[in-house]
């Protein structure tokens, strides 16, 4: 009846249209979501789901974090659940590797990956290793997170990538977002994993806008860690990246299309445990590789990515060999001029591309 009388309110007296049977209503579309926000809603929603679930790390309670991750989750869940700590990396990280072996599942954030450097023997030896150390009896559900890799002006202190670093050690699961799907996925299903995770965000792509998918804005929604995606398919080169450079990646697909190359581009998403199913089914397909990262080249993801290739049966697939694209082996200067020279850009993943198809 309801239906019939909104349809009376749309035509014209004495025109009454007959109701329709078995209407329905289109699903929502997708919305955009910056990184940031993605990310405050995976912390809401965590925080809400499991009362074990608490933030600790400089600013994160009553400034709304450094970075706005936390933005008013100290008003609704209050001081014991969302700490501001002293300036001290060794002394909170430390805490909350203790509260995770207590039964807690604290999500650690550092104002930056540099200053994690402070607290690596608490990550490393503590968190990473007391699972194998305890025969399984002590399982340490950690999440450390924050900004990883090169920002903008804040030189050679501020700006590592420590993917690799991370990525080394045996214990450790870690992960490399790059869209606000990636990010919110992530870091539900980091939180919620049994095992200590580094979760490597990006600066720069706080307040990107991303496109979300219906099923990505349920609370339901994770991104399984160890999987990485197809963001792009394509047939005559593979570009392998993580973090900002998968943006990197598929802006120089698409100018290589216009010239007649169609790259497919993989975001990793995943670090340590490495999907490298997903890159050896693609070069078997494309006989062609390119990594990028923003990450310095010496014993780094693109490195470990090369190995595996040449180890397994994709090697014997390569039309030629595989090539990296990297940071510059230098700390990062201050300068613009001389930062943007050591970054990973666009143009210098398009003449990777045109070197290894020998264009």
């Amino acid at each position: 009846m309801a239906a019939a009388g909104a349809l009376r309110l749309l035509v014209p007296r004495g025109r009454l249209l007959p109701p329709r049977r078995g209407l329905r209503l289109s699903a929502p579309a997708a919305i955009q979501v910056t990184v940031r926000d993605a990310l405050n809603q995976a912390l809401d929603e965590e925080l809400e789901r499991d009362e074990r679930v608490f933030l600790l790390g400089e600013e994160v309670a009553q400034y709304d974090g450094a970075y706005k991750i936390s933005r008013g989750l100290w008003k609704k869940y209050g001081d014991k659940r969302i700490i501001d700590t002293p300036i001290s990396e060794m002394g909170f990280t430390g805490i909350a590797v203790g509260a995770a072996m207590a039964g807690l599942r604290p999500v650690c954030e550092f104002m930056t990956f540099n200053f994690s450097m402070q607290a690596i023997d608490q990550v490393i030896n503590s968190a990473a290793k007391t699972c194998y150390m305890s025969a399984g009896a002590i399982p340490v559900p950690i999440v450390f997170r924050g900004p990883n890799g090169a920002s903008a002006g804040v030189a050679a202190q501020h700006s590592q990538c420590f993917a690799a670093w991370y990525g080394h050690c045996p214990g450790l699961k870690v992960v490399s977002p790059w869209s606000s799907e990636d990010a919110k996925g992530l870091l539900k299903a980091s939180i919620r994993d049994d095992n200590p995770v580094v979760m490597l965000e990006n600066e720069l792509l706080y307040g990107v806008p991303f496109e979300m998918s219906e099923q990505a804005q349920s609370k339901d929604f994770v991104v399984p860690i160890g999987k990485a995606k197809i963001e792009r398919e394509g047939t005559h080169v593979t570009l392998v990246a993580h973090s900002r450079p998968v943006g990197h990646c598929l802006e120089a697909a698409s100018i290589l299309a216009k010239e007649g190359v169609e790259c497919e581009v993989i975001n990793l998403r995943t670090i340590r445990p490495m999907d490298i199913e997903t890159v050896e089914a693609s070069v078997a397909k494309t006989n062609h590789l390119v990594t990028v990262e923003g990450g310095w080249p010496q014993f780094g993801v693109g490195a470990e990515i090369c190995a595996r290739i040449m180890e397994g049966s994709a090697f014997n697939y390569l039309d030629a060999p595989a090539v990296r694209v990297t940071g510059a082996d230098v700390p990062m200067p201050y300068a613009k001029i001389l930062e943007d020279n050591c970054i990973p850009q666009v143009k210098d993943i398009i003449f990777a591309v045109k070197k290894t198809l020998n264009i």
